[in-house]
């Protein structure tokens, strides 16, 4: 009779079950690892909005132009690597969101007020400048809701390139006095082109997203893409206003030729409830 306790093939198993747990222990801290790679740069996304509100009140205005654009790529790039690491979940969406209110709303609605000496309105400018962040929330919050219409298409100026808008067009003048070009932006211009825009987010006018464009198998959006950046290097400033300014006007532009042209666009079939379903109501 053997002195212990386990058998030969007892000791097998336990070395078994052993090495099981620990690439299950392994496999869920890569699982976390993947997971929380998307919440750093949605983290990112929100510092720069902080960062953009800090340089906006010191009166740094380009600084605060730059922190906005960073925040941008740091929102393009969070969704797109959830997305290819199937870590998508619905904190990282209502995370991002939050971010998105500070960066794409508060933040470019304070440069525009401080940049645009809006403040001379007073209650005015106020009220003009907290239209632009209620207009971006608002926005935001359909998108999370309510999906577009129309296949290919944002319902609505998207909160990212609305704050774009405001960042480039402060490069813009910036580079205009820098080169000895006398511009002076009048004050009721600015009030009225953050309104326009802010409410531009909330209408119903389709915007092309460019989401399912697959740069990986299209030669043609390889070659738009490298001549895009060659373009944006030569002077950033102006073709950051150019490329902003022409995709916010493309907008309105599209929609009333398709009006007068006849050629609406393809809508989306609405998702059907369980409630609108047959076996739900028989």
């Amino acid at each position: 009779m053997s002195d212990e306790p386990y058998g030969p093939g007892e000791r097998a198993e336990r070395r078994r079950r052993r090495r099981a747990r620990r690439r299950r222990r392994g496999e869920t801290g890569r699982r976390r690892g993947v997971y929380f790679l998307p919440q750093l740069f949605t983290t990112a996304n929100l510092f720069f909005g902080f960062f953009t509100i800090v340089q906006a009140q010191a009166g740094h205005y380009d600084r605060a132009a730059l922190g906005i654009v960073l925040a941008g790529v740091c929102d393009a790039l969070d969704g797109r690597i959830a997305r290819l690491a199937r870590a998508t979940s619905r904190f990282g969406s209502e995370y991002d969101s939050l971010a998105d209110v500070v960066s794409f709303g508060l933040a470019p609605a304070l440069l525009a007020f401080h940049a645009g000496h809006l403040e001379g309105f007073r209650r005015t400018g106020l009220a003009i400048a907290f239209l632009y962040v209620v207009c971006a929330a608002l926005r935001l919050a359909r998108f999370n809701v309510s999906p577009s219409r129309y296949r290919g298409r944002f319902e609505g100026l998207p909160s990212p390139a609305a704050a774009g808008m405001i960042a480039s067009t402060q490069w813009f003048v910036s580079f205009l006095r820098e080169n000895e070009v006398p511009v002076a932006v009048p004050e009721p211009l600015v009030a009225a082109g953050v309104a326009a825009v802010g409410l531009l987010m909330v209408s119903a006018i389709p915007y092309r997203s460019f989401k399912e464009v697959d740069l990986r198998h299209s030669y043609r959006g390889i070659v738009a893409m490298v001549v895009a950046l060659i373009v944006i290097v030569q002077e950033p400033s102006v073709s950051f206003f150019a490329i902003g300014a022409l995709y916010v006007a493309s907008g309105p532009v599209e929609w009333l030729w398709r009006r007068a042209s006849g050629r609406p666009l393809e809508e989306v079939p609405p998702p059907v409830s369980p409630e609108a379903r047959p076996e739900a109501s028989a």
